[in-house]
């Protein structure tokens, strides 16, 4: 059943701002039904139209005024009513306005506190700090070593190599790529700025290393060229800067003057491994897998560390062609499957795939 028939009855009788006027079952709707239908009603129901505020009801349910007095007495008893809950509603909205600016006010105070306290001031910058360079839980042993670590390469200083030492072995889960990107970085502009400052070409061979590791290869583009326009015939030094800038050559993908690179340091240096590792990788990255081996084979009968070698076959896993990646694994398993068993996983890969299963590993020397 509609409500209307309810609400009219409220309304008749000036109480429709009333809930219980208007809803069949409570106690005022059914004081109303009855004083509608003419009946009288009971002296417990004139005491709560009383307290309730409704006197002209309750006079006109009596008999003391007629229906015409009602009416010019129940519309201002009405008013009277709507005005007092409306200044209510604005008083309560007052005061929880009032009660949300003081609890705001408390909990701005209560952070300015903490912000000046310089206890919770350390703890938000070794967060901060922490975040920036890749770094969430650290042991609490290690924790005031690697905060003073992280400042100062956050401050532009170098560390020292015990200091690498100590991250890359005792507390390797703080070796992140940020903070190694950073400090190869910082590396290479301070062996940049002593080659410049100097002319020591050892400097600018290092820098070059460093800025490839720190993932800028056109820097080491530009101090390799840098040092090979300044240096005279000494074979050993010209050696050296061609191969880190083959392999900065090969970083861009630019494979073919990597390996004019590669083979002019080899010419220069023959005793030497590096041109030897680099111009490995190159091989084996277009594919050609046996003079790739070969080279390396040289190069590990010249003194190169197995470990590099396998670090530097990783990295060409990322660089090269899917089916050279397909290829490659293959070759090395039916080489040796005992030492290349890491190759497996990246048998099927994709790209991306092969991209992400060697994330932090280092970059090899070539």
């Amino acid at each position: 059943m509609s409500s209307k028939p309810y609400r009219e009855l409220a309304e008749r009788y000036f109480v429709d701002d009333l809930p219980g006027a208007s809803r069949p079952g409570a106690r005022l709707y059914g004081i109303l039904e009855r004083i509608d239908s003419g009946q009288t009603i009971s002296a417990i129901a004139q005491s709560f139209l009383e307290q309730t505020g409704l006197r002209a009801l309750c006079e006109l349910a009596s008999g003391e005024i007629d229906l015409e007095a009602f009416g010019s007495r129940a519309a201002p008893e009405k008013l009277a009513r709507t005005q007092a809950v409306r200044l209510k509603e604005e008083a309560d909205a007052a005061e929880s306005a009032r009660k949300a600016a003081a609890m705001d006010a408390a909990i701005k105070a209560r952070f300015q506190a903490m912000a000046n306290d310089p206890a919770f001031r350390r703890k938000r910058e070794a967060k901060e700090l922490r975040g920036r360079y890749g770094l969430g839980f650290v042991e609490p042993e290690h924790y005031p070593r690697v905060i003073k670590l992280l400042k100062q390469i956050d401050g532009g200083k170098r560390l020292e190599a015990a200091d690498i030492a100590w991250l890359m072995t005792e507390s390797v889960d703080c070796w992140t790529d940020e903070i190694r990107e950073t400090y190869h970085r910082l590396e290479a502009e301070g062996l940049a700025e002593e080659w410049r400052r100097n002319g020591d070409l050892w400097a600018a061979v290092n820098a070059s290393g460093h800025w490839r590791k720190a993932d800028e290869p056109l820097e080491s583009l530009k101090i390799t060229d840098e040092g090979l326009k300044r240096i005279g015939s000494a074979p050993k030094i010209r050696s050296a800067l061609c191969t880190t800038r083959g392999g900065a050559m090969r970083d861009l993908g630019r494979l073919a003057e990597a390996e004019v690179m590669g083979r002019d340091a080899h010419d220069l240096a023959p005793k030497d491994f590096r041109p030897c590792t680099l111009l490995g990788a190159l091989a084996m990255q277009r594919g050609d897998f046996q003079s790739g081996q070969e080279w390396y084979q040289k190069a590990e009968g010249l003194g190169a560390d197995l470990h590099a070698i396998d670090q530097d076959l990783r990295s060409v896993m990322v660089s090269a062609a899917s089916e050279v990646r397909e290829g490659l694994c293959a070759f090395l398993l039916s080489r040796d499957p005992k030492r290349y068993a890491w190759a497996r996983r990246w048998i099927g890969s994709s790209d991306l795939d092969g991209k992400h299963a060697i994330k932090g590993d280092k970059r090899s020397a070539n």
